[in-house]
């Protein structure tokens, strides 16, 4: 009997320990390439355009576009307000911010703040964890963590002066949710409605936004293209 029930003891702390196991970070992010197209099709990405819709029950509705090149580090993102074209640039020695006023065109430096927060956009658009060592980033995995009544992994993510939580959804590896938190503002992303793109790479056709500054939820519907010719023109301030 106390043969049986040591047995039984030591089966229940096994079961106790590998329950507690934590995956690696590592290996969630690879867990979330596999699940959307592999690895090696995220590693042939050198630039990217994004068209994005925006819509809030307290704010006009915007549209913008977006295009980046990894090699070059660059990316231009133009937002179409109540008709006006605000056009953002950012490049490795500087950015700007091309303002309509009348006929004209003003054109101003962004702040060191406001080009980094750019920099970041670069891989965050995509996914935040992209080349995350290079880019100075430790990633820790925290736990699992229920997000809308579904098992998650949750890694932490901490750079210089950003951090971000990220829960990805325990059976199929797709990042589900995300909260940045910077310059003392947590915005909180809900990611859903994955689809491939042509180029074979999946990623979330919707997003719902929240931030602590003004807490009212804003949805981001997406189109994806990818490694298309972008003119160099596009960078040019």
């Amino acid at each position: 009997m106390k043969k049986l029930l040591s047995t039984a003891v030591a089966l229940l702390l096994i079961h106790t320990f590998s329950f507690g196991q934590k995956l690696p970070a590592d290996s969630i992010f690879a867990n979330y390439y596999k699940a959307t197209g592999g690895k090696e099709l995220w590693d042939g990405v050198k630039s990217y355009a994004l068209k994005r819709n925006y819509a809030s029950a307290s704010a006009a509705p915007f549209e913008a576009n977006v295009s980046v090149s990894i090699p070059d580090q660059s990316m231009y993102k133009s937002k179409v307000i109540m008709r006006r074209n605000f056009e953002y640039g950012v490049k490795p020695d500087g950015g700007w911010i091309k303002v309509p006023i009348g006929n004209k065109i003003d054109v101003k430096d962004l702040s060191q703040a406001e080009q980094e927060n750019m920099r970041t956009e670069i891989y965050e658009n995509l996914a935040a964890f992209i080349d995350y060592q290079k880019r100075g980033f430790i990633a820790t995995t925290v736990g699992t963590e229920a997000v809308n009544g579904v098992t998650t992994n949750h890694v932490e993510m901490q750079g210089k002066g950003i951090k971000y939580n990220l829960y990805f959804d325990a059976a199929t590896g797709l990042l589900v949710r995300q909260r940045e938190t910077v310059g003392g503002i947590e915005t909180v992303s809900t990611y859903s409605n994955y689809v491939k793109s042509p180029y074979g790479i999946s990623y979330p056709t919707k997003i719902v936004q929240v931030n602590s500054s003004d807490k009212k939820p804003v949805t981001v519907t997406s189109s994806l293209t990818v490694n298309q010719t972008i003119a160099p023109e596009v960078f040019k301030r």
